[in-house]
């Protein structure tokens, strides 16, 4: 019998990877769509464009802090998995907008789990609930597993542990499957240009067909545990498949400087990166995260999964699909 799945947050980074996932494994697959004024499906049409072809996978327009209408979509189309990625995942941003972030993050996945609980009554279905590692913060010691505690250091990280727990409350309250998945850092080419791995790719490859001067970033010494979203999407589907619901950290274990990223980045195109980066105060947070690494020993153990690409080969994916972008974008605009 084919499975099912609803993913929330299809368009991003990591809906995008978890889709092609799903459909290669066969499942009817459906994703929740903000509506908006300009097309923002660029990271699935590859999937989405021979829809009548292959209609395994359908969009429905819908917003997570819509409770009503998710409710009403989950009803309606019954899946067996629902994995909730849709965010405001910025944070610095989350400084500006906290209210709509809370909004989308926190009570958004609390809806998503109303919705699932009101299934689950008549169809046993299963939840992922996107968490992050930005949830452990002020960090005391490291590396962090899944028994560190919480100190959120921006309002996304205080709507996260807010879904983080209400997983777990309706796990524990209804006999629900809801399993959160604390995910640290994880790029890819489909990676949002505002972060500042994409930032500093895009950048890099732009200033190689000299297109761009400078780059402009804040603390460079912030230390990240980096992955790739491919695999991380991987993680999530084994999550669901389990026996019992849980929660895991998936990280690589290896943390570095956002320094060390614009060596590897700029390295790969023999670039100095001293030479076009320059601070700027503007992208400083409010308040910041020094130091984040993660222990996955319990995902290695349970689900059987770990990382597969290092930094280095993260850099190198990042930066040849950048490269092709750049080395168009100049084209186009020499014509």
């Amino acid at each position: 019998m084919t499975k099912s799945a609803l993913i929330t947050g299809v368009t991003g980074q990591d809906g995008s990877y978890l889709a092609e996932l799903l459909l290669k494994k066969g499942y009817q697959v459906h994703g929740l769509v903000r509506r908006c004024s300009s097309f923002t499906t660029g990271r699935i049409d590859h999937l989405y464009r021979d829809v009548h072809e292959n209609p395994q996978l359908q969009l429905h327009y819908g917003d997570l802090t819509d409770g009503q209408s998710l409710t009403n979509l989950v009803q309606e189309i019954e899946p067996d998995e629902i994995y909730n990625l849709g965010a405001q995942s910025h944070v610095r941003v989350s400084f500006d907008q906290p209210v709509y972030t809370l909004m989308t993050d926190g009570v958004g996945a609390l809806n998503v789990l109303e919705a699932a609980k009101l299934l689950n009554k008549r169809k046993h279905v299963r939840v992922y609930q996107a968490s992050s590692s930005e949830m452990f913060g002020a960090v005391e010691h490291s590396p962090q597993d899944e028994a560190t505690p919480f100190r959120p250091q921006s309002p996304y990280a205080c709507a996260k542990v807010y879904a983080y727990y209400q997983t777990i409350n309706y796990r524990q309250s209804y006999d629900l499957f809801a399993t959160n998945g604390i995910l640290f850092n994880h790029e890819s080419p489909r990676r949002g240009e505002t972060f500042v791995t994409r930032k500093i790719t895009r950048a890099a490859t732009r200033i190689k067909v000299g297109m761009q001067e400078k780059l402009y970033l804040g603390n460079l010494d912030a230390r990240r545990d980096w992955g790739y979203a491919k695999d991380y999407v991987e993680a999530m589907c084994l999550m669901l498949q389990q026996d019992k619901p849980d929660d895991f950290v998936i990280a690589t274990g290896v943390t570095h400087s956002i320094r060390r990223f614009l060596e590897l980045a700029f390295g790969q195109l023999d670039l100095s990166w001293e030479e076009h980066v320059e601070i700027d105060p503007r992208y400083y947070r409010p308040s910041e995260v020094h130091h984040l690494c993660g222990d996955s020993s319990k995902a290695k153990e349970q689900l059987g999964w770990t990382a597969k690409t290092d930094l280095s080969e993260l850099v190198r994916i990042m930066i040849e699909h950048d490269l092709y972008i750049a080395e168009k974008e100049k084209k186009e605009r020499t014509r």
